[in-house]
């Protein structure tokens, strides 16, 4: 599944996915595509707005959740910087961390007008911790009080 350069960026990825101080690491297309089956629909785990999610699963068996932003939305670079510092900065017990983000683009041998011509495809992608569906819903159900209406005692 890695070649080369890969295997030291996988090394990475999975550094920063146990370490909780460790900062989120440039992650190349290349990774990221092999990790969710080349993003296939039986690894999407979720869809908005802006991009799709997918389950990532490494080597060692653990996953990761790679949102790919879609293509259609024009984001400027400046404004995906942004982006990448603020989660950078965003530590928290309640909130999945940030591992990682991709910026890359490709020249890609595309058809237009009856020719072949190179075109820019750019890619941007977030990798965070995976949580399985359900498990804020079980945990809270397990750790909170009902709080769903006043409660009076005489």
């Amino acid at each position: 599944m890695t070649d080369g350069g890969q295997s030291s960026q996988l090394a990475a990825l999975e550094k920063v996915l146990l370490d909780e101080t460790a900062d989120p690491v440039n992650l190349p297309f290349s990774l990221l595509s092999s990790i969710t089956g080349n993003f296939s629909e039986a690894q999407e785990i979720g869809r908005g707005g802006y991009g799709a999610v997918y389950r990532g699963v490494l080597p060692s068996g653990r996953t990761v959740a790679v949102k790919q932003l879609f293509e259609r939305y024009e984001i400027l670079d400046k404004n995906f910087e942004s982006e990448v510092t603020c989660l950078a900065g965003v530590k928290h017990k309640n909130t999945v961390r940030f591992l990682g983000y991709c910026s890359e683009t490709q020249q890609v041998l595309m058809p237009y007008d009856g020719k072949r011509v190179l075109a820019d495809v750019r890619h941007r992608l977030l990798c965070f911790e995976y949580m399985p569906r359900g498990c804020l819903a079980d945990y809270l159900s397990m750790h909170l009080v009902d709080f769903s209406g006043p409660h009076i005692t005489k």
